[in-house]
């Protein structure tokens, strides 16, 4: 991908973060990125094809920003807790219906992405928990195979807005929830200890 088309299409996955992705059109596109709808038209034959390169570009940050994570060498608790502040950076800027917007008006990119995030959480996961089970910050007595499966389909949950709606929460105080409520649940006595020294989201 040429320079021109990388800052297009990178632009326009942030856009679409920013202000979900039924209620921008093309017009809307090449107005906040600053072309004309001529260029945009150069890189992509229409909304759809946008939307899919959009995605594709997020997945490879947030690919790129996890292996950054793992290459630090923390151990698995410290690890959890900078994916943690990763994914509420996120979440913050991330529009309440763009999950929902994919997943009514572009299935197959909804599809693909929900897979490829899959494949990349059930990677990422499962590394982490069995290096804290090396480390002793995670209980030796459960699964990771088992209990990343579950974590996986606990944050589909998280994205479910009759069980969680934006107007009584916000995206990002349901996720910490749901982070204090796994880590624990994983946690050694030596881990937990170490959660309440170094993060202030761990009552």
């Amino acid at each position: 991908m040429e320079e021109k088309e990388l800052k297009i299409i990178s632009g326009a996955s942030r856009v679409f973060m920013q202000y979900g992705i039924k209620s921008v059109n093309m017009d809307d596109m090449a107005r906040h990125l600053g072309v004309s709808k001529k260029t945009l038209y150069l890189y992509v034959n229409d909304k759809e094809e946008l939307v899919k390169k959009s995605m594709d570009a997020f997945c490879e940050i947030e690919d790129a920003q996890i292996s950054e994570i793992a290459s630090r060498n923390l151990n698995a608790i410290d690890e959890s807790l900078e994916i943690m502040k990763w994914v509420l950076s996120m979440l913050q800027n991330l529009h309440p219906s763009i999950i929902y917007d994919l997943e009514k008006y572009h299935p197959e990119v909804f599809h693909f992405m929900k897979n490829n995030r899959n494949t990349a959480i059930y990677a990422c996961m499962t590394a982490n928990m069995i290096k804290g089970q090396k480390e002793g910050f995670y209980r030796k007595d459960f699964n990771p195979e088992i209990i990343v499966r579950i974590y996986m389909e606990h944050m589909n949950i998280l994205l479910d807005h009759n069980l969680f709606p934006q107007d009584k929460w916000k995206l990002v105080d349901v996720y910490k929830e749901s982070f204090i409520y796994h880590i624990r649940g994983i946690a050694s006595q030596k881990g937990i200890d170490y959660l309440k020294e170094k993060s202030k989201y761990i009552k």
